[in-house]
């Protein structure tokens, strides 16, 4: 036990709860926990649950759905999402998709931003003056994208209420939980979506984002809910590259390096440690027959680590933390990691695919202000995807823009660039230099 041992574990300790702890669950709206007890079959963005529900966006419709997706591994499963199409008449089925990714909101299945009240609504930041919830919910530019009349659907990615663990930041997971929520959205016929598609996403979205951007065979697939995606371009906002940790020989000293560096240095404060375990506990999730938390925490870590995650969503789970462990939280880490080379491969298996040449041009826009992704990540993304000959612009936002306030600074940006790809014109060319992105 820490120094400073937490007095919740303590009497839990006392009343002999602490081996039950991978048991806990949220609790979670009717239609969650009905699609919690369904089981993962049917073609991929397969809508096997809906229901309507209301939005304020004037001339709008919108729905919660479950549909089928599946992880890097090909496992079939459940993912649950928001769809908000135009309303009138939508025989034409000609409307783009906009696929929204959101940002990091939990790992526990109470997590997922379409569980909150009121959902359907353009975004909304927890950490802004004006956030009005506990995580973040809702669509980018809701309003704007149903007025130029396309389809935004949501993704809350696998584990987030469909059942399941979250492969937390598990980037090829997400994108492919946000290509068949695209799926979902274009097999409804009643938001009259069309082939051409928009893929946009922030912190881990954008992960999520960039992660689909590679998946070419996987967005050719046939035998779908709605075969034949025509992606024309994907917009990251704050792009998560945790593949650049990896050494250039993955050997045993490399491999304990990685995740010597990847541990202590997003791990500069309890905020931070949040964010780092919970990558590694949406890593294992994704690997479970070759990793274990304990390779990584001590025991007891990864028994505390394990309860919070499945009961609590990202600012609680830290503040959880924090409050616990206040400035011992390191020790909940081992001193050296165990079984690293198995841990580096997964991690990059899991990571952004930077040698794989993307489906479309990739906008990424940053602030240079992100201590919480730092902008060296995308700059590496492009660099790598660049001399690949893919077609990635990169623009830093004006002003001092944190991570939290790319988002909102991003959309004066995102817009025309989405309107354009839709419009069938040509991407400049974004590795020619910095903020070439017409």
């Amino acid at each position: 036990m820490p120094t400073k041992a937490p007095v919740f574990l303590a009497l839990l300790a006392v009343f002999g709860f602490l081996p039950c702890v991978a048991l806990a669950e949220p609790a979670v709206a009717p239609f969650y926990q009905a699609v919690m007890r369904m089981k993962p079959e049917g073609r991929l963005g397969q809508v096997i649950k809906k229901e309507k529900i209301e939005t304020p966006i004037e001339g709008a419709q919108a729905w919660r759905i479950a549909y089928i997706s599946s992880d890097l591994n090909d496992k079939r499963t459940i993912s649950t999402g928001l769809v908000v199409a135009p309303k009138g008449n939508a025989a034409a089925r000609t409307r783009p998709i906009i696929s929204w990714s959101h940002g990091t909101t939990g790992n526990a299945q109470s997590c997922g931003p379409s569980q909150v009240e009121n959902p359907a609504r353009s975004l909304n930041e927890y950490f802004l003056v004006n956030g009005d919830s506990w995580m973040d919910y809702g669509l980018p530019s809701l309003e704007q994208f149903i007025k130029d009349g396309y389809v935004v659907v949501g993704t809350d990615y696998q584990g987030l209420g469909g059942g399941g663990r979250h492969q937390y930041a598990v980037a090829k997971t997400n994108g492919r939980d946000a290509i068949n929520s695209a799926r979902a959205a274009g097999s409804m016929r009643e938001t009259g979506a069309g082939k051409k598609t928009v893929m946009i996403g922030w912190s881990q979205g954008a992960g999520s984002t960039v992660g689909a951007s590679s998946q070419a065979d996987y967005i050719a697939q046939k035998g779908t809910a709605f075969d034949g995606l025509d992606i024309v371009g994907f917009v990251a906002m704050s792009v998560p590259d945790l593949a650049m940790y990896s050494p250039e020989t993955l050997d045993q000293d490399g491999a304990e390096e990685m995740i010597r560096a990847f541990s202590s240095e997003w791990s500069v404060d309890s905020f931070a440690f949040a964010h780092m375990s919970m990558n590694m506990w949406g890593t294992q999730a994704a690997f479970p027959d070759t990793l274990k938390l304990s390779d990584i925490f001590t025991e007891e870590g990864a028994k505390v680590l394990d309860q919070i995650y499945l009961d609590k969503c990202v600012h609680v789970s830290a503040d959880t933390i924090n409050f616990n462990y206040g400035a011992s939280y390191k020790e909940l880490l081992r001193p050296e990691p165990q079984n690293a080379i198995a841990w580096a491969q997964a991690i990059v298996a899991g990571s952004v695919d930077n040698k794989t040449k993307p489906v479309a041009p990739v906008l990424i826009l940053y602030g240079d202000k992100d201590a919480t992704l730092p902008p060296v990540m995308g700059e590496y993304y492009r660099k790598k995807i660049c001399a690949l000959g893919g077609n990635v612009a990169r623009v830093q936002l004006p002003g001092e823009q944190n991570h939290f306030t790319t988002p909102l600074a991003s959309v004066p940006f995102y817009l025309p660039w989405i309107k354009d790809r839709l419009a069938g014109k040509p991407a400049g060319d974004g590795c020619a230099a910095e903020n070439v992105m017409n």
